[in-house]
């Protein structure tokens, strides 16, 4: 690390800051406000060989984030027709969401995975149906409907985070992809996001990972309808491939850029098949609802529609991966007609 500098904009105990950390390898991160739990994204700022630059993954649309934003240019000292691309990891709107006002103002050109756009189309704008499959979903695995309700309402909110969406380029990710006048190679993971891209640098060990791998806290996997219908097995073979790369130093979407990059993996690797263990140990008291084995994992924890969409989708991600392994099994729909989960011998 070479040095940090935090940004203000405003004037009151409300203004927002974007501290800024050059690292090794000409790497700027920016810290962009978000909502809570996790209050900051990072992005990542590379410098051509032009003087024009590439940011990943800019963060929510929000008018804070918008501020952050304007602060880093001016400090910079650059104007937005520097801004020559912009590069998402993956489509959820802490990422994705401000590359369509960042597009506008800049005419820099968007870049993601084929699959990660197909996922944003799926979540939000015209023809998207999450808000109303994810929520059916929930309710066949038994959560109740005032619950329900809640998701239905945060998963609305989230659609002024990503509006305008940008016009979006496809990266190729069998070949190598130039960022800031260097060759990173992309490598696509799934579980967290389908389509989510982690690029590596391997001359310098470097690699810019998204949600894919994350420090101190694990990167959600949810299963959602109309997805990826196995994601903590694509996530935990997403892991096992990272891992085996020579990484020096990782630039996470949160919390700080960290080393033991492998290691991390393996603990990540260790946590979900203690989960998977938890679970099946669960169902040894007799057949459960998704919901039922949501709220003997999570209850001490969720206190938020936010917070109850990811335990659920992550909940059913392990039942289904322990219905995968024949641990465990589908018991048919009772009169209610709600789904309920049995241990396999």
């Amino acid at each position: 690390m070479v040095s940090g500098k935090r940004l203000r904009e405003g004037g009151d105990s409300s203004m927002q800051q974007a501290e800024m950390t050059s690292w090794e390898g000409g790497i700027l991160q920016v810290s962009v406000p978000m909502d809570p739990p996790l209050r900051q994204v990072n992005s990542y700022i590379l410098t051509g060989p032009d003087g024009r630059i590439t940011v990943v993954d800019p963060g929510p649309h929000k008018p804070e984030a918008e501020l952050a934003w304007q602060a880093v240019l001016a400090e910079l000292d650059l104007t937005w027709d520097k801004v020559r691309e912009i590069v998402v990891t993956h489509h959820h709107p802490d990422h994705y969401g401000l590359a369509g006002w960042m597009q506008a103002a800049s005419g820099g050109r968007v870049w993601m995975t084929e699959r990660a756009h197909a996922e944003a189309r799926m979540s939000w704008g015209t023809g998207a149906s999450l808000n109303e499959t994810l929520p059916q979903l929930f309710l066949r695995h038994g959560m109740p409907e005032e619950t329900v309700q809640g998701v239905r309402e945060h998963l609305e909110s989230f659609l002024i985070q990503v509006t305008p969406q940008p016009e979006v380029s496809y990266i190729d990710t069998a070949a190598p992809f130039v960022l800031g006048g260097r060759a990173w190679r992309p490598l696509t993971t799934g579980g967290h996001a389908p389509g989510h891209v982690s690029l590596y640098e391997a001359a310098s060990g470097l690699i810019l990972c998204g949600d894919a791998v994350l420090p101190q806290i694990s990167p959600n996997v949810g299963l959602q309808p109309g997805s990826d219908p196995q994601p903590l097995r694509t996530f935990m073979e997403g892991l096992r491939e990272l891992r085996s790369l020579g990484v020096t130093r990782a630039f996470p979407g949160h919390r700080v850029p960290f080393t033991g990059f492998a290691e991390r993996a393996d603990s990540l690797l260790r946590h979900h098949e203690e989960r998977l263990d938890t679970v099946s140990r669960l169902l040894e008291g007799g057949p459960l609802s998704g919901f039922a084995v949501c709220q003997a994992l999570f209850r001490s924890r969720v206190s938020s529609a936010h917070q109850m969409r990811f335990a659920m989708s992550e909940t059913l991600a392990h039942l289904t991966e322990l219905v995968r392994r024949e641990r465990a099994a589908e018991v048919e729909p009772a009169g209610d007609g709600i789904i309920l989960y049995a241990a396999l011998n």
